[in-house]
């Protein structure tokens, strides 16, 4: 089999870059070893807490023993489906802040500016403004990502507003629009009721052009003949083929995979890849290095009125929710009721917003596990840009072996610092007036963990995994020995390959990475076209006084 394009993996890249490559009348093959996303868990959005603890669609990825966690293995769900991560994420979309851009130019991936990558995201987007305000001249009206916001028809996620206003931070009608800092109305990749995932979006009309088709295997390497990527050798059923490419392989396989990938490939740190056995193709010692992640807890009150989701979480609750799901769309099931948010600044001399908050009008966790019996809520809230650095390395040369991951959370004093801050400013937002009819006490952490030592002793046990791994692949100027791409997302020292997804981040975004990751397989679709978007030079709003004042 080939075609002029071979991408590996059906995520939310991956499916970007064969829309675009198919919409320019290119011949594409998909490699994705995961099945088909039909089926009310992945396409209910109120059933996102199903797929990611479901082996059938994703990876089962555990991190190593943190060592300062306790030696606690944290989950590292990746989507092992067609729609990658996007099928079994949590719905949320966030761009990040234009100043993560800025800093990805600054730190040597040039054309990645803000300035650069606006106009991706509005190509991208179809964004329904649903009645609530928003700043439309930033937004995409066209284009494959329907992005709308839930009905927000608890008074508890406007409750969390008012409490962020009465506490004296700025509302925003639209944190992906000109302002993110602020509190106001979380957006979905939800349309219609149904999960609009990259498969949805992008994958699925690209096929209907008949010129993309999904090849069902386990990538194992990508073959490279001469320096130049020639195709990718897959395992289907057993018996090895390779899929060739007449003119680029592009790894679109996660920030989890894709380092892997190019491992078993023999690009990566020379060292690692001798001690398993693998011959050198490319001594690129970043691969698999870099890894972030964002590290997030739950706060979580016992309400005083019983107007919770939790009214719902019964067998009978579920049945009737899923049941008016599955005839009309609608209903509490057609969202993922993250429906209020909020992006602040953790203290002054922090240039733009460091904290992010979910609300949800329920205390459970991503898990479907209650943590306590009765009427509740919670906020997840967590720093974002955390200094820690880890890294993905082969746990053999076996492609069906999962690699080690190491994230090294918590590893520096900072994190401390930043988390016991996030706590002590929710607590003061719970505090305010707005919250008074609902409040009846904290269940978590608990009104007697208050100083450094007690609030350090709760994060240790309870922080979890956001679900955001990117950078292992970073970009950035050929000249640094640490970037495995450069800003056209070529692999360095291998022609005819490239990577693009999360894992190019050379540093995080400021919230959810699934808006980022498909904006990366967008632009890194008219790179391997030779073409760009005109710069967008729309300016952000920083806060005036963010020099002097935290808020």
């Amino acid at each position: 089999m080939q075609a002029e394009y071979v991408i590996v993996g059906a995520g939310s890249a991956g499916c970007a870059i064969a829309y675009r490559l198919a919409e320019a009348g290119k011949s594409v093959i998909v490699i994705e070893h995961g099945g088909t996303d039909a089926g009310p868990f992945i396409q209910m959005p109120a059933a996102l807490s199903y797929p990611m603890n479901m082996p059938l669609y994703d990876w089962g990825f555990q991190s190593e023993p943190e060592p300062h966690l306790g030696g606690r293995r944290l989950a590292t769900p990746r989507g092992k489906v067609v729609g990658g991560s996007s099928s079994i994420n949590g719905m949320v979309y966030v761009r990040g802040h234009a100043r993560d851009y800025d800093h990805w130019a600054q730190s040597g991936a040039r054309g990645w500016s803000y300035a650069d990558v606006l106009p991706y995201f509005k190509r991208m987007e179809h964004w329904h403004e649903g009645g609530q305000g928003g700043d439309a001249e930033w937004r995409g009206k066209d284009g494959p990502l329907h992005v709308t916001r839930g009905p927000r028809e608890n008074p508890l996620f406007h409750a969390f507003v008012e409490a962020g206003r009465q506490a004296g931070y700025p509302v925003t009608g639209d944190y992906n629009g000109q302002q993110q800092e602020g509190f106001g109305p979380m957006e979905q990749t939800v349309y219609e009721g149904r999960r609009w995932s990259a498969a949805n979006a992008y994958l699925k009309p690209a096929i209907k052009t008949g010129k993309v088709e999904v090849v069902r295997g386990l990538a194992c390497r990508v073959v490279i003949e001469e320096g130049r990527a020639r195709g990718v050798e897959i395992e289907k059923g057993g018996a090895k083929q390779v899929i060739t490419a007449t003119n680029e392989v592009v790894i679109s396989a996660s920030s989890i995979n894709s380092p892997k990938l190019l491992m078993l490939s023999g690009i990566g740190p020379a060292e690692h890849l001798a001690e398993h056995g693998i011959d050198v193709v490319a001594d690129r010692p970043g691969v698999g290095q870099n890894l972030q992640d964002h590290l997030e807890l739950y706060l979580q009150v016992a309400c005083k009125e019983p107007i919770t989701l939790f009214k719902y979480w019964n067998l009978i609750g579920k049945a009737v929710i899923g049941a008016q799901w599955l005839f009309t769309k609608k209903g509490l099931g057609a969202s993922n009721q993250f429906e209020s948010a909020g992006f602040i600044r953790s203290k002054a001399g922090v240039e733009y917003p460091d904290i992010q908050y979910h609300f949800l009008p329920i205390a459970v966790r991503y898990d479907g596990q209650a943590a306590a019996e009765g009427h509740g809520f919670q906020a997840h809230t967590g720093p974002m840009r955390s200094p820690s650095r880890g890294h993905v390395t082969l746990a053999s040369k076996d492609p069906k072996e999962a690699p080690k991951i190491l994230f090294n959370y918590m590893s520096t004093e900072q994190d401390w610092e930043d988390f016991r801050t996030c706590i002590r400013l929710t607590r003061e937002i719970f505090a305010q007036e707005a919250f008074k009819p609902y409040f009846k006490h904290e269940i978590q952490p608990g009104a007697d963990v208050q100083t450094d030592d007690e609030l350090n002793g709760f994060i240790k046990e309870h922080v979890e995994s956001a679900y955001h791994p990117c950078g292992t692949c970073k970009m950035g100027d050929r000249n640094d020995p640490m970037a495995v791409v450069d800003e056209h997302c070529r692999v360095i020292g291998v022609d005819g390959l490239r990577v693009a997804d999360s894992s190019i981040f050379p540093q995080i975004t400021n919230g959810n990475l699934n808006g980022p990751s498909i904006m990366t397989g967008e632009k890194a679709a008219d790179h391997i076209l030779g073409r760009s978007l005109l710069q967008d030079e729309s300016e952000p709003w920083i806060n005036p006084n963010w020099q002097t004042s935290q808020r």
